[in-house]
């Protein structure tokens, strides 16, 4: 997989992930564009002793640009991106509006008292899965789809490399339903100065569990959901999807490895392989559901950089706040005050939907 690392014109870096065995020779990227000054900062919140992130310049980032004027599209005569070449496979580059930024010692704090700050080192990419502006990730072949995967395990392992990250997700978001506020099909990765809410709150069960029971509670849940069946929805050599029995969203699955790994640089090639025709499926399915083209999040949970990874899971939480056709779940006092989640379809035919959606 030929990978050609380049840096646009305020030094940001960019990277070209190619199927061609061809050395590819980058443009330049001869915009004007200054080095942001501006660095967002991590605040403590004592109460739930989570950390938030304050970054103000975030209210200036691109918000729903015309296709014409897009800036992940490959730039062109009179229409400079950011992807300075006329055409691309996948590409990686550093947000131009990142939450996290720099470098830094992940133990530096700062403030008096209930008042804990300090710098958000960190690192944001944007992912771009094809050039096609009006395309989407489940439109993608194969092959592109497994690139892609390469480009994510490749991010995973060299963000995972750099002083102070605790953390790296790969996400994306799709459809303005969601929030996305750029159309062009793309997703990103956050590299973590710290160990996330969600996560932590899941490795908390996971080891109480080992102590109760000496086994993984991962292991547990999927060989649970594989033995009642009435929840799963795709099974290949080395993946299953299924809803989970309390699913939260009125379209949520999950995909596991069949053999647990932390992260998605300890997957194989052939599971790699595997994993691009499975969540292709699966995002099918997603689409087939309303028969609409389903706005979702797709999220990537990985152990941890320097911790539990022995009890971590890698896994995929794909998810939807589209209900019906034409209605939205909104997430009002219950779920956003509380945490405590309505779900108005049952799980079971959830997965009964996707599983009849086949891949359409």
């Amino acid at each position: 997989m030929p990978r050609t690392l380049t840096h646009l014109a305020d030094g940001r870096e960019l990277i070209y992930f190619d199927t061609a065995l061809t050395q590819r020779r980058p443009e330049g990227d001869s915009r004007r564009i200054a080095p942001r000054s501006d660095v967002p900062q991590l605040r403590h919140d004592p109460l739930a002793d989570e950390w938030v992130v304050i970054a103000g310049h975030r209210m200036d980032r691109t918000f729903l640009p015309a296709a014409d004027d897009c800036p992940l599209c490959p730039s062109r005569e009179g229409h400079l991106t950011e992807i300075p070449c006329p055409d691309y496979e996948v590409v990686v580059f550093e947000n131009r509006f990142p939450s996290f930024t720099g470098s830094g010692d992940s133990l530096i704090y700062g403030g008096e008292g209930l008042f804990e700050t300090r710098p958000a080192a960190g690192r944001c990419e944007v992912v771009c899965f094809t050039s096609d502006h009006d395309g989407s990730f489940a439109r993608l072949d194969a092959a592109r789809a497994r690139l892609v995967i390469e480009a994510w395990a490749d991010r995973t392992a060299e963000l995972s490399a750099l002083p102070g990250i605790a953390q790296v997700f790969v996400f994306e978001n799709r459809g303005e339903a969601i929030g996305v506020t750029m159309r062009h099909p793309h997703g990103q990765i956050y590299a973590y100065p710290f160990v996330t809410p969600t996560t932590r709150a899941h490795l908390t069960s996971v080891r109480r569990y080992r102590e109760e029971t000496g086994r993984n509670l991962y292991d547990d849940l999927v060989r649970a959901e594989l033995d009642d069946g009435r929840r799963v929805v795709l099974e290949s050599q080395h993946w299953v999807a299924f809803v989970p029995f309390a699913a939260r969203w009125p379209v949520e699955v999950h995909l596991y490895p069949r053999r647990r790994v932390p992260d998605l640089a300890a997957l194989s090639p052939e599971v790699r392989d595997d994993l691009a025709e499975a969540y292709l499926d699966l995002l099918r399915r997603g689409d087939a559901f309303f028969g609409i083209p389903l706005p979702y999040i797709a999220a990537w949970h990985q152990a941890p950089v320097r911790e539990q990874r022995d009890d971590a899971a890698l896994h995929l939480e794909l998810f939807s706040v589209q209900r019906a056709v034409d209605k939205l779940k909104y997430l009002a006092g219950s779920e956003s005050a509380m945490g405590a989640f309505v779900n108005d379809r049952e799980p079971e035919s959830i997965a009964q939907r996707l599983r009849e959606g086949g891949g359409a």
